[in-house]
């Protein structure tokens, strides 16, 4: 009895070690970790490297347009990512991130390039069977506001072991300032497996996106 409820419960701590890796915004240490997030009016990739099991560094691109595709902008960024705060419980895990970049900016309607800097922060619960997360980030340069402010939850459809994908629907709603006055709603499909997840949605205006994390 006591070496199957070890087992049930090694089982568990493992599952939610393996799904926060995939749900925060690095990985575990010593690991590399890529991101996109593609539709067509935000488009970015970023790569990291946890370099602690808390610390993470690395370096993203990025591509926001306007509704009416007047105005855009590209942003490339060296990040620093930091898990400040964790609490383990029985069956579950809550986190508390900062992430932070600086970068320029360059756009279609001014000249040159600009400095931007862009603190964040993330703060996320999850279980093998339900997860939420708020993200907030300052995307700033002289002239320039482009906030940025996400809330999702999700639930997975059953469960499954370690080493089996398992399918999640996420719901997400995010807004941004300045090249939008809209909010973004995405229900999505996600296929999650222990080193990487993918997500496939459309939006509440009709467009395509598609999210991927893989950890190596």
């Amino acid at each position: 009895m006591r070496r199957q409820l070890a087992k049930i419960t090694w089982g568990v701590i493992v599952s939610l070690v393996s799904f926060s890796a995939l749900c925060g915004p690095m990985g575990f240490k010593e690991s590399w970790m890529s991101m996109g997030d593609v539709s067509p009016n935000w488009q970015e990739v970023l790569v990291n490297y946890a370099f602690t099991a808390r610390d993470a560094a690395g370096a993203s691109a990025l591509v926001m347009r306007s509704d009416n595709g007047n105005k855009t902008r590209q942003f490339t960024e060296a990040t620093y990512t930091r898990l400040v705060r964790r609490w383990n419980m029985p069956e579950a895990q809550a986190n508390i991130w900062f992430i932070g970049g600086i970068g320029n900016t360059i756009g279609n309607d001014f000249s040159g390039s600009k400095t931007m800097v862009a603190p964040g922060i993330q703060v996320d619960y999850e279980t093998t069977r339900i997860y939420v997360a708020a993200t907030a980030r300052l995307y700033r340069a002289q002239g320039l506001n482009h906030d940025f402010a996400s809330a999702r939850a999700g639930f997975s459809f059953f469960e499954v072991d370690y080493d089996q994908t398992q399918p999640w629907f996420i719901l997400e709603v995010r807004r941004m300032r300045g090249l939008t006055d809209k909010t973004e709603v995405t229900p999505m499909l996600r296929l999650i497996h222990n080193r990487y997840f993918v997500e496939l949605g459309v939006n509440n205006t009709s467009q395509a996106r598609m999210n991927f994390m893989y950890i190596f």
